[in-house]
């Protein structure tokens, strides 16, 4: 028997010989059908994109072990109903923004976006350096769920409105649509505030059902045809400065695949994420353009709004600390964002201003 010979039959031996000692995890065998859920319409301009995105890479990396099979809000369950659906064990996995959840634990507003809160920027460098991810994971271990980063929009817009707003007064009484914690701050300022799916925000602010509403920004904001209703569009917003895209997978689903393929769902999401913000920052000049083009009435807030939004902000979170794991999370995210930020405003902030100032 030559040397070549020798370590591949005692490699085979001691592989066997370890067989009969350690039992391998059962994982299962041969091509699943995965059904994916989410919280968009069929076609919602990049919410959707990135859903199919995530789909079809991990039916494309797993060389079709993994079948995707996506149904877009209504098509199986409602947009609200896709938590339930896949802890329950009815939808395999969802795509979706975690922030729609605050009601099963305020904590995962951060995997969207709270008000005050990080930049995509910021969220990523919380996420992927500054533990994030596992907490993100501890939430998730609650509910027997598997989550990671699926998707980014960006900053988002502060919303369409049927009329001006020049001070924190006149939003008593308003009917708004904004989900998450910054729902919650908008209703300090005496908004009647309102959480719709993002299919029915069109009719309900056509309708007058609403009297203003938030969605993503420029680009998803023509597509989606606010500008067809009203011409008033605050462009910053203090609500989600970069609200990040969730896909969760049901535990026991994920823990049943191979590590290679839950890696996949894992690079598959967080490709789709870093995608997706592209898609949405791409696109966004040329829109707000066309919309300005359109008639469309660029305004900003006052800073008496501002600071009417910090204060009714900080009441929210302050009210949500008494939640041990609230408190961690937001203790570490607050706290990436501070590191993140210091650098950030002395080094890309800097040198975009003066970029823009000498190429005029």
């Amino acid at each position: 028997m030559d040397r070549r010979s020798f370590l591949k039959t005692s490699a085979l031996g001691g592989s066997a010989a370890a067989a009969t000692t350690l039992a391998a995890p059962a994982y299962a065998q041969g091509k699943r059908t995965l059904t994916m859920v989410t919280t968009w319409g069929r076609g919602l301009a990049g919410v959707h994109d990135s859903a199919q995105r995530v789909a079809d890479s991990i039916t494309a990396m797993s060389d079709g072990q993994l079948t995707v099979d996506l149904k877009a809000a209504g098509e199986l369950v409602g947009a609200f109903e896709v938590f339930d659906a896949v802890t329950s064990g009815q939808a395999d996995m969802y795509h979706g923004a975690d922030y729609y959840f605050v009601g099963q634990h305020p904590g995962y507003a951060f995997f969207t976006a709270v008000p005050f809160g990080l930049t995509a920027q910021e969220l990523v460098n919380w996420y992927y350096q500054d533990g994030g991810m596992q907490l993100h994971d501890e939430l998730g271990q609650i509910f027997g769920l598997k989550s990671f980063l699926g998707g980014n929009t960006g900053a988002q817009a502060g919303g369409w409105y049927s009329k001006e707003i020049n001070s924190p007064e006149d939003f008593n009484g308003l009917k708004f649509r904004m989900p998450g914690l910054g729902g919650k701050a908008l209703g300090k300022l005496g908004a009647s505030v309102q959480n719709i799916p993002g299919s029915e925000v069109y009719q309900a602010l056509s309708s007058g059902a609403i009297d203003g509403t938030e969605w993503i920004g420029p680009w998803a904001d023509e597509k989606a045809g606010f500008q067809e209703i009203t011409k008033t569009y605050y462009t910053a917003g203090f609500h989600e400065p970069g609200a990040g895209l969730s896909v969760a997978t049901n535990r026991d689903v994920f823990d049943s695949l191979s590590p290679a393929h839950q890696k996949i769902i894992e690079i598959a999401s967080g490709e789709a994420h870093q995608w997706n913000l592209s898609q949405f920052l791409a696109n966004n000049g040329a829109a707000l353009q066309r919309l300005q083009a359109g008639g469309v009435k660029v305004m900003e807030f006052p800073d008496s709004v501002w600071d009417a939004f910090g204060k009714a902000s900080k009441e929210v979170h302050d009210e949500n600390l008494g939640d041990e794991l609230y408190k961690k999370i937001y203790d570490s995210a607050m706290a990436s964002m501070k590191s993140s930020s210091g650098w950030h405003n002395l080094s890309s902030s800097a040198y975009t201003k003066q970029r823009d100032r000498v190429l005029g």
